[in-house]
């Protein structure tokens, strides 16, 4: 019989996923998948009433035992940080290109199945109800407007354009008219009312497109950064712990020195002489290092990630239960993510974790940059770390296996690129140089998402623009340099950092903090220090605040 805390958990996620359909989706949870979520203030307000009622519930239970207190202290992170945001009003300007309302209400297609005509019905059902979606998002973004609690101008703008590409034209068909246009192959399937629905759901995407250019760019906020009490927010949300800014944003800029030089140490191996852009260059354009159409590549990422998940078993680096030794490589349909991202299983397993990639209209793809990112994305990174936690029903609340803060989570994948490079799988110099990339460019990040959001200056004794305050420009020119992708992408990167704050540091500071645990495990333990038993205790305390990790390892 689960403990209290425990029913409390399932509770919560039963009743968060009927308030929230794309959630239950994400999670596989059966019943709502022809529904969308409640964008309004209404579904914000119901949102906000399950946390606090919960919080609260929650403070009344007995915590005694090491597996309640952990559910607890977990949930309880998560509910009074969903409380200080909803009391800040970010619910009412969640106005970003990635992670905002908008994506979420996009991409939680991509998770639906679409091999029968049933799931087609479902599909269509769901398609119908985007236009009432849209319209919830534009009464709470009125809402925010009334208040003076508005989004920066650049992310309105940036996502007014994200919906306009989405929506398509008479020239290019947008998302949802070529999702239904993929039924036309499955018999049975409700062609006619898929295609109905493609065409309100495009309309409802213009016309919320419209609205943010033409009603709420010119009330929103003219700034790019947030600031430093909204950011300090954030901070806490994503990392789970106190991030004195300036400690990490002078931290960052170190990291980013050392890096510097040990990428120019690596370019030297590929081509003497040359500098980095030139290496740079010469790797993306050799025909030798590139990968021709998206099956190949697709097929050339699924070999990748199952070579390494054989290595890991055989060489007993994890325990890793056969039910997640399964990850499927997909190619992400056009329009959407700049860079490849992760979807977790379902709940019950019966769907795998999955990796997804965005050729976005692309044929030829250079791969020395790309061992690095799956190792990050799939095995080791996110589906060992998330995989585990799925499957780890009996100590985890379920509302732990479903968490995710980003300082841990972001930080254990990039500690997984790094192990990767550890055991000799990124040897090869232009691997390894896509994995100095990775890391240069998110310690980068420390310093630009820090910089601008917190209005910091660069350092006097830094050679490169210094004593100048951050603006786009000098963040994109900083971060490129540091770059193993495109201008295009390294310019969406910036949209991100200023539409998301805080989310880009979890990455490298995260890792900081996994380091220094593994660090003091070894230092504790001496000879006797086993790194299986060490990440199979890590993985096995699900994903949680980086304060309440740094209790739990200090037991291992």
């Amino acid at each position: 019989m689960a403990s209290p805390v425990f029913a409390l958990s399932d509770a919560y996620i039963d009743r968060l996923a009927e308030l929230d359909p794309g959630f239950a989706t994400s999670l596989g949870i059966p019943g709502s998948d022809h529904l969308m979520t409640d964008f309004s203030p209404a579904g914000h307000e119901a949102q906000e009433s399950l946390s606090r009622q919960t919080l609260a519930k929650l403070n009344t239970l007995n915590q005694s035992s090491d597996t309640d207190r952990l559910a607890a202290g977990v949930l309880r992170n998560s509910l009074e940080m969903s409380e200080r945001e909803f009391a800040a009003g970010e619910h009412l300007r969640a106005i970003r290109v990635l992670a905002g309302n908008v994506d979420y209400a996009r991409s939680v297609f991509d998770l639906m199945p679409t091999d029968t005509a049933e799931q087609w019905q479902t599909i269509a059902a769901r398609m119908s109800e985007v236009s009432r979606a849209f319209a919830g998002m534009r009464e709470s973004w009125q809402l925010g407007m009334q208040r003076k609690v508005v989004a920066p101008r650049r992310q309105v703008l940036a996502v007014a354009n994200m919906l306009e590409g989405w929506a398509g034209s008479p020239a290019t068909p947008g998302f949802f008219t070529a999702l239904a246009a993929q039924a036309d192959a499955v018999s049975g399937a409700p062609t006619d009312a898929l295609r109905s629905a493609a065409r309100e759901a495009s309309a409802a995407m213009a016309a919320t497109a419209a609205f943010l250019r033409n009603d709420y760019a010119p009330v929103a906020d003219p700034r790019d950064g947030v600031g430093e009490e909204r950011h300090a927010l954030a901070r806490q949300r994503y990392m789970g712990m106190h991030v004195d800014a300036d400690d990490a944003y002078e931290w960052g800029f170190a990291e980013v020195g050392r890096l510097d030089v040990e990428l120019k140490k690596c370019a030297a191996l590929i081509n003497p002489g040359a500098s980095l852009d030139e290496v740079r260059g010469y790797l993306d354009k050799s025909p030798k290092h590139s990968i021709q159409g998206e099956a190949h590549l697709r097929a050339w990422l699924q070999d990748l990630m199952d070579k390494a998940m054989d290595y890991l078993i055989s060489n007993d680096h994890f325990d890793i239960p056969q039910s997640i030794r399964t990850i499927d490589a997909k190619i992400s349909p056009p329009g959407g993510a700049a860079a490849q991202y992760y979807m977790p299983p379902s709940e019950d397993l019966t769907r795998p974790g999955s990796t997804w990639y965005p050729a976005n209209g692309r044929t030829s793809f250079p791969l020395w940059s790309e061992p690095t990112t799956a190792y990050h994305e799939g095995v080791p990174g996110h589906h060992l770390q998330i995989g585990m936690a799925v499957v780890n029903r009996e100590k985890l609340s379920r509302f732990q296996r479903n968490e995710f803060v980003s300082g841990h989570g972001e930080g254990w994948a990039l500690y997984a690129e790094r192990l990767m490079d550890e055991f000799g799988f990124l040897d090869r110099p232009e691997y390894r140089l896509g994995y100095l990339y990775a890391q240069a460019f998110r310690a980068a990040r420390v310093v630009v998402d820090i910089g601008m959001h917190c209005e910091k200056k660069i350092p006097k004794d830094w050679s490169w623009h210094a004593g100048e305050a951050w603006n786009p420009q000098l963040a994109f020119e900083f971060m490129s340099a540091r770059s193993s992708s495109d201008e295009a992408f390294n310019r969406s990167e910036i949209d991100r950092y200023l539409g998301w704050p805080a989310q880009a540091i979890s990455y490298k500071l995260g890792e900081r903090v996994w380091l220094q645990l593994r660090d003091e495990a070894k230092i504790r333990h001496g000879a006797n220090f086993d790194l299986r038993a060490w990440h199979t205790y890590a993985l096995g305390l699900g994903n949680l605040g980086l304060d309440l990790f740094k209790q739990e390892m200090a037991l291992f």
